[in-house]
C-alpha cells in the first residue's frame, strides 16, 4: 500500500476515512483537548516525529465541546491554545465588561480554533493522524489499541517511542457530570447548559457550587436581569480568586512580573501557612470572593474587580456544608436545611472543573503523563514545554527535573505546594539557555517578550525582588509544605 503522510503504516485503507486494522507511529497521544493539542503542536514543531491522536469526541477541544453557551476563557486568548497559531487578535478590549483587558475567547470561538489547528496545522503537517469517536483501551502484548465508538472495530497501534496520556488531568463540567446528591422528581434541577433553554419563569434561582462555573452562572443571571435578591448561592467553602490585572501578558507583562515578585517575597518571608495567605492578600496576589469570610479553596478563578463587585451583590449565600439531597420543598445540607419549592430553579455547578489526581513522574519508560507544571491560567503552557523537553533532551532523569508535576489546585493549602514546584521549575529552566529562549518566544507563556520591557522601572524592581527572594522562597516553601501536609494527615 505504501507509506501514508507522517510515515504511519496502515494495513487497510478505504476512501475518505481510514478504516484501520493496524498502524505504527512514534507517539500515540490519547486525548485531543487543550493539553493533547498543545503537546502535539510543539512536538511536531520541534521534531520530525509522527503522531497518532485518539479522542472519544468527534472534534478536538476536549471539554470545550460540552461547555455551557456563555462560557469564555477566564484568562487572555493571547496565552491560550497552541504555540503555532494565534487565538484571537492579541488586542485589548476597549468597550464592554472586559474593557482594559486582553480579549477572552468564547467557547464557540475556542472550538472553531481547535478544529482549524487540527486540520490546517497538525494533519496539514503530514505528521499527525487523528481518530475521533474512538476509545483508547490500553496496551496488549506490547501493542496499544483503540476502538471505534461507531463500529466497534479495534485498531492496534505499534508505538515506537511513547504513549502520551493527555487525559490524566481532565476537566469535569456540569454537562457531563452526575450530581453528588440525591434529587427528587419534582425538583427543577438544571445544568448551566440547560439554563439558557428555560421556557417557564422561575420564582428564584439557587446556584450550587463555589468554583469558576458557579461564578460564571451567577454573573450570567445578573447580566440577564435577575435581581440579586432572587439568587441564592450555596458555597460550602469560600474561594480565593486571582485579580485579572495580574494575568495580562504582552504589553502588561511588567504587571505580571510585579505580582509574581510579591508572591515570591511572601513565600520567602511567611512564618506559617496562614501568614503566607495573609501576605498574598495584602499584596493583592489573591483576593477573597467575600472579604468577610476566610477562603478555604483555590481553584484558579480569575476575576476583574467589576466582576467581583457584581458577584458580591448576591447576599444570600448559604454556608451549611455540601448538598445531600434536593427535595420538593427543602434542600438538605450537611449542617441543616433551607426551604425551596417546585417552581424554584436549582443550577448544578458542582463538577470539579480540573481534576487534581495524585502527581506522578511526567516521564516514565514508554509513557508521558501530562500534568501541570506551572499554574494557574497556564494550562496549555505545561504540555507545550513538556513536548519541547521531550524533543530536545534525551536523559529521562533530566526531563523529569525540568518538568516536575504540580499538585494542582483545590484546598487552599495546595497553593503552597504549587508555588514550590513552580519555583523549582523556573530555577531549572533559568539554567537552560535554549529553554529560556523558547519561553521568550512561546505565545503560551505569560512572560513572552519580557526582555523587551527591561527598561520599565516596574520590571527592574520585580526582577531584583525575584533574584533576592527566589532561593529563600524555595527553602521556606519546603518547610511550609511539610507543615501543611502534617496538618492534614
Amino acid at each position: 500500500m505504501g507509506v501514508l503522510p507522517g510515515a504511519i503504516a496502515l494495513s487497510v485503507c478505504r476512501q475518505g476515512w481510514f478504516d484501520v486494522e493496524a498502524l505504527e507511529t512514534d507517539y500515540l497521544v490519547v486525548g485531543a483537548g487543550a493539553s493533547g493539542m498543545a503537546f502535539t503542536d510543539t512536538l511536531i514543531d520541534e521534531s520530525d516525529a509522527n503522531v497518532v491522536m485518539v479522542d472519544r469526541r468527534t472534534n478536538p477541544g476536549g471539554h470545550w465541546n460540552d461547555a455551557y453557551p456563555f462560557v469564555r476563557l477566564h484568562n487572555p486568548s493571547a496565552v491560550y491554545g497552541v504555540n503555532s497559531r494565534r487565538l484571537g487578535t492579541d488586542e485589548i478590549d476597549e468597550v464592554g465588561p472586559n474593557a482594559g483587558f486582553y480579549e477572552r475567547a468564547t467557547g464557540a470561538e475556542i472550538c472553531d480554533y481547535y478544529r482549524r489547528v487540527l486540520e490546517k496545522d497538525l494533519i496539514g503537517s503530514g505528521q499527525v493522524r487523528f481518530f475521533g469517536m474512538s476509545n483508547y483501551i490500553g496496551p496488549d502484548a506490547g501493542r496499544h489499541r483503540f476502538e471505534s465508538r461507531l463500529t466497534g472495530e479495534t485498531t492496534e497501534v505499534k508505538v515506537r517511542r511513547r504513549v502520551v496520556d493527555a487525559t490524566y488531568v481532565e476537566s469535569s463540567i456540569p454537562a457531563t457530570h452526575t450530581p453528588p446528591f440525591d434529587v427528587e422528581t419534582d425538583v427543577r434541577l438544571v445544568t448551566p447548559n440547560e439554563l439558557v433553554d428555560l421556557t417557564d419563569p422561575a420564582d428564584g434561582f439557587t446556584v450550587i457550587g463555589a468554583g469558576k462555573t458557579s461564578m460564571d452562572t451567577c454573573g450570567w443571571l445578573l447580566k440577564k436581569g435577575v435581581p440579586p435578591g432572587e439568587i441564592r448561592w450555596i458555597r460550602p467553602r469560600d474561594p480565593w480568586t486571582f485579580p485579572r490585572r495580574n494575568f495580562e501578558p504582552l504589553e502588561h507583562v511588567p504587571l505580571v512580573m510585579e505580582s509574581f515578585s510579591r508572591w515570591t517575597e511572601a513565600a520567602a518571608e511567611a512564618e506559617d501557612v496562614p501568614d503566607f495567605f495573609r501576605r498574598l492578600e495584602a499584596n493583592e496576589v489573591l483576593i477573597p470572593l467575600d472579604p468577610e469570610v476566610e477562603p478555604e479553596t483555590l481553584r484558579g478563578a480569575t476575576l476583574s474587580q467589576d466582576e467581583r463587585d457584581d458577584l458580591r451583590q448576591i447576599r444570600t449565600v448559604i454556608r451549611k456544608g455540601y448538598v445531600q439531597r434536593l427535595e420538593a420543598d427543602r434542600i438538605v445540607l450537611d449542617e441543616g436545611t433551607v426551604p425551596t419549592d417546585p417552581k424554584h430553579v436549582h443550577v448544578d455547578c458542582t463538577a470539579p472543573g480540573v481534576d487534581t489526581p495524585p502527581t506522578r513522574p511526567i516521564f516514565t519508560p514508554y509513557r508521558i503523563t501530562i500534568q501541570y507544571i506551572i499554574a494557574p491560567g497556564t494550562i496549555p503552557f505545561s504540555p507545550a514545554i513538556t513536548a519541547y523537553v521531550e524533543a530536545n533532551r534525551t536523559d529521562e532523569a533530566e526531563k523529569n527535573r525540568l518538568c516536575p508535576p504540580n499538585p494542582g489546585l483545590g484546598d487552599a493549602e495546595k497553593f503552597v505546594g504549587q508555588t514550590l514546584v513552580m519555583h523549582r521549575a523556573l530555577v531549572a529552566w533559568q539554567g537552560e539557555p535554549d529553554i529560556e529562549d523558547w519561553r521568550q518566544r512561546c505565545r503560551l507563556s505569560y512572560t513572552r517578550g519580557m526582555n523587551e520591557h527591561l527598561d520599565d522601572p516596574r520590571m527592574q524592581d520585580a526582577l531584583e525582588r525575584i533574584a533576592e527572594y527566589q532561593e529563600p522562597a524555595i527553602t521556606n516553601l519546603d518547610r511550609l509544605w511539610e507543615l501543611a501536609a502534617s496538618s492534614t494527615s
